[in-house]
């Protein structure tokens, strides 16, 4: 079955792993010949199933195709199991599950972090899960730990007032989306008597109002092995890990309780929530109309569907694919491709209880609600009257099948397709029985589910209309740092304290195996990076155009972006609807962005597309022909993203940071504008293709299943004619000094309920001497939420915020060094004086080598999960190759972390941490800006 989007509500942590998505609007497709079923032995082949003596299911899979393991436990609880007045009760659970247990008093992250884990958590609707991957050495080390927080968990009354604190602050950084309070209507009016529409994160005031008793309660019910599922994927031996578990897990004792009615089981009634499917209502509703501060116009339109066993749900999945499955799509090509709307999309939530199917689209300037919604039911009629072509049929289903397959390249991805299946459809073998399935659904079943489920009668609709206008921020302030309080931070986490809480690893893992990529250049200049990985039938491409923001300039700013945005709209041969059909039909995916060093190239497919792949790229880097209809539609949508992202803390925030430290007359302090989008001409964009677009500026990397020797002759054959005169266009980007004084400046967005806080200045390249030592130091500061100074200290003990980092955006040319955080507004303050007073410690005390040595270990520990995904493999190639980087420098990375020495660190810091030169910029609700700036 399908990973779906609603399935990642309610993230506890951001930016430590990625799953690849599998649901919702697809940018790739399928194949208008007969469709041959995947086979789904390739994803169960080799699990074995266990169940132990306390109930615990544990499925088992080996993969040898790196030296890492997953390790995820699925409990299954979720906002579904939910009362009135407890909603985000489990969500709640989840946060608390790190804050240690009896025998390891600690943040469990600092512990995944000192492993090398790359781990998460979620909640749902019908699961909680955790998660991390990590070099097999340390597998037994991953399992002790999720045992103990299974059986010991803290659940205190200082666990749950600093983490209720941190939950909200969660909750209401949802609150600056438009999108997510228009879904909570939809959502609460579609569902009024069911835990399915309420919010999986919960409502402040439940969250509030949770008792430690409540929770304990909870989790003594849930949190019992014959409720959990244990999935354990990667590079091990079955009977022997087997054995780990039953002496680790065996000897945990049920603790659920007998069903008291607030177990969401059927169709029992939970307090006034019922999970009963609802009666179909007669007459169509009237929409759901929010008039509030925001930027775009949205739709949301809900209806009520089959749980995830109904025999429906193959041809609903199919009819999804039809309408919103990538360019060639029905809603895409009725809603985006007419310039009503710059974006739609949809998603069918099949769940344990009947579930919803989910349309969303944001109107294009100027354009109705009410209007989009008439084209929208239009099109689902027309899918009820009249059967689908076999061309859409089979695009749909190989769109399906490919995206399992695409979506399953990495460990962590194939223990979490076990661990949903397992929980949510009752058994890891389902998407055996969906795959056939979905290959046998004809258009006769796609219009019945379409009759039946579509139903206007059933629909609930909403509309969110902004009322401020053009998305334009409140006013801002500006002043020195007088208002900040100053404050005394807590000594840092000792990693030998830690270390004692530390389960034993086995040995270490040599990571010096790395296979190094094949590099050549063709004749006319495109340089190749090759990797062969036969492990998996499929392809992942990389690649960058040194055509980035950075040759924009202010009077055209955004002529980069519209550049890469309109590349696939036609060619010398091919229109848009052609060209996004040839890549659809075989489940292939091919897209371009801009940033600020280039335009990077994503690609994906099976291995057998590889030449469509390769032919459609050549084919939109030589001939594009940009179009002035698309132009205009493409410009619509990029008018439409400026305003939300000034309509968010985070983007506006970003871009206010971002040219306070670079002048005006700085590349990088090009940011688009509503006036200079409105003037780029097609003819600027056939320029800047025909000046920046050239094969001697363009880097390609491929990793996947391929013979090198034939890809080298495709290559050749596709790009061989692409030629360029002169030499390609080089900016020569001026250094930037750090500010004399610490600057602050505020930005107000009305509507917002959370703040969002930058803080920082211009940092260092990637290939200045320093950067090894940078990470490291990074790793100690802010590179973890919940193992950093920063984490431990601003969001752990204090829970002034959900997330904080710091990172160095360290490309070709240096770039920021930056600290960002969201904070509740009467907190955002304390945070920042929290912060600097963290850096002052850091600049006057330094670290200590114990730390210094313990973040090496994480980082090292870490690396070899990242080359253990094609994808991530295939980016970390082209990176390097971009950088000026060692073809060695995948496999050397580990050694040059392990040589830094104290002194370079010591060093590092000297220069790179800077207090009294922060540039701190809070974007936000009005009562963020401090009295008297």
């Amino acid at each position: 079955m399908k990973l779906r989007s609603y399935m990642l509500i309610g993230f506890f942590l951001s930016f430590m792993l990625s799953i690849v998505p599998l649901w919702g609007n697809f940018t790739n497709a399928v194949t208008p010949t007969a469709v041959a079923p995947v086979s789904a032995v390739s994803f169960t082949q080799g699990v074995q199933k266990t169940v132990l003596d306390n109930g615990l299911t544990v499925l088992t899979k080996e993969v040898h195709t790196a030296p890492v393991v997953s390790v995820q436990v699925w409990y299954k609880v979720g906002s579904r199991n939910e009362v009135k007045g407890q909603n985000g009760i489990s969500h709640q659970l989840e946060h608390l599950m790190f804050k240690g247990t009896t025998d390891r008093p600690v943040q469990f992250g600092r512990l995944f972090s000192a492993l090398g884990s790359q781990f998460n958590a979620f909640t749902s609707y019908d699961e909680t899960a955790y998660f991390g991957t990590v070099q097999r050495d340390k597998l037994e080390a991953l399992l002790t730990l999720e045992a103990d927080r299974m059986e010991n968990s803290l659940v205190g009354p200082d666990q749950l007032t600093s983490e209720k604190r941190v939950v909200i602050s969660e909750l209401q950084g949802y609150e600056n989306s438009p999108g997510y309070r228009l879904s909570r209507a939809v959502m609460r009016d579609a569902f009024p008597s069911r835990a399915y529409g309420l919010p999986v994160g919960g409502t402040k005031a439940d969250v509030e109002k949770f008792t430690v008793k409540q929770v304990r309660n909870y989790y003594q019910t849930y949190y019992s092995p014959e409720n959990a599922t244990l999935v354990i994927t990667g590079d091990f031996a079955t009977e022997p890990v087997l054995k780990v578990v039953k002496e680790t897990y065996g000897k945990l004792a049920k603790r659920r309780k007998e069903d008291t009615g607030t177990q969401g089981r059927g169709d029992v009634v939970k307090g006034n929530i019922t999970a009963s499917s609802p009666v179909a209502p007669t007459t169509k509703k009237a929409p759901i109309v929010l008039k509030q501060p925001g930027s775009a116009a949205l739709l949301q339109a809900v209806y009520p569907l089959p749980d995830i066993k109904h025999p429906d749900v193959p041809a609903i999945d199919v009819m999804d694919a039809i309408l919103t499955g990538g360019r060639s799509s029905r809603l895409y090509q009725a809603l985006v491709e007419s310039g009503l709307a710059t974006s739609a999309n949809g998603s069918a939530a099949e769940l344990i209880e009947p579930g919803w199917y989910e349309i969303n689209a944001t109107a294009a300037p100027g354009q109705e609600l009410e209007k989009i919604g008439q084209v929208l039911q239009e099109s689902l009629a027309k899918l009820q009257e009249q059967p689908v072509t076999t061309e859409e049929l089979n695009r749909a289903k190989t769109q399906l099948q490919a995206s399992f397959v695409l979506g399953n390249q990495d460990i962590t991805s194939q223990a979490t397709q076990l661990g949903y299946n397992e929980t949510v459809a009752g058994d890891y073998r389902f998407i055996e029985q969906y795959l056939a399935a979905i290959a046998k659904v004809t258009p006769a079943q796609v219009q019945k589910v379409a009759k039946t489920y579509l139903n206007p009668a059933q629909q609930t609709i909403g509309f969110f209309e902004p009322t401020q206008p053009d998305g334009k921020p409140g006013a801002s302030s500006a002043g020195s740092g007088r208002t900040v309080e100053n404050f005394s931070p807590g000594k840092p986490v000792d990693p030998a304290e830690l270390a004692k809480y530390l389960p034993p690893a086995t040995s270490a893992t040599d990571s010096a195996k790395q296979s190094l990529p094949e590099e050549f250049t063709l004749n006319n200049g495109l340089r190749v990076l090759l990797l062969r990985d036969r492990n998996l039938p499929t392809i992942n491409l990389s690649g960058q155009i040194d055509a980035g923001t950075e040759f924009d300039g202010n009077q055209k700013a955004g002529l980069a972006n519209l550049t890469a945005a309109n590349l696939m709209n036609g060619t010398q041969t091919k229109n848009a609807l052609t060209l996004a059909k040839t890549l659809e039909d075989r489940g292939a995916d091919l897209s371009f962005g801009a940033s600020r060093e280039g335009v990077s190239v994503s690609g994906e497919g099976l291995s057998a597309d590889l030449p469509i792949l390769i032919q459609t790229l050549a084919d939109v880097l030589e001939n594009a022909t940009f179009p002035a209809d698309q132009l205009e539609l493409s410009r619509q949508r990029a008018l439409t993203s400026l305003k939300v992202q000034l309509d968010d803390p985070r983007g506006l925030g970003r871009q206010v940071f971002q040219q306070a430290i670079y002048p005006e007359n700085h590349p990088f302090h090009s940011f688009p504008t509503a006036e200079s989008l409105k003037t780029i001409t097609r003819d600027d964009l056939l320029g800047f293709y025909q000046t920046h677009y050239r094969p001697d500026s363009t880097t390609i990397a491929l990793v996947g299943d391929f013979d090198p020797v034939k890809v080298k002759a495709l290559l050749n054959q596709a790009f061989g004619k692409w030629s360029a005169t002169g030499k390609p266009p080089v900016l020569k980007i001026p250094s930037v000094p750090l500010p004399q004084t610490l600057t602050r400046l505020n930005k107000v967005i009305p509507g917002k309920s959370e703040a969002v806080t930058y803080i920082g200045y211009n940092g260092i390249s990637r290939k200045d001497p320093r950067y090894y030592a940078a990470l490291i130091l990074n790793q100690i500061l802010g590179g973890d939420t919940l193992a950093s100074r920063l984490g431990t200290e601003v969001r752990d003990r204090q829970g002034l915020t959900y997330g904080i980092y710091s990172g160095f955006a360290a490309g070709i040319n240096p770039g920021p060094f930056l600290i960002q955080m969201q904070t509740a507004p009467l907190d955002t303050q304390k945070a920042i004086a929290s912060t600097l007073a963290l850096l002052k410690q850091l600049r006057e005390q330094g670290v200590t080598e114990a730390e210094f040595n313990a973040a090496k270990r994480s980082i090292t520990n870490s690396y070899p999960v990242d080359l253990a995904n094609p994808s991530d493999v295939s980016s970390i190639i082209l990176d390097n190759a971009v950088l000026g980087l060692s073809r060695s420098e995948i496999r050397d990375f580990p050694q040059r972390i392990q040589a830094v020495t104290m002194a370079q660190m010591q060093q590092a810091i000297e220069d790179l941490i800077k207090p009294e030169s922060l540039i701190i910029v809070t974007a936000g609700p009005e009562e963020t800006v401090p009295k008297g700036s």
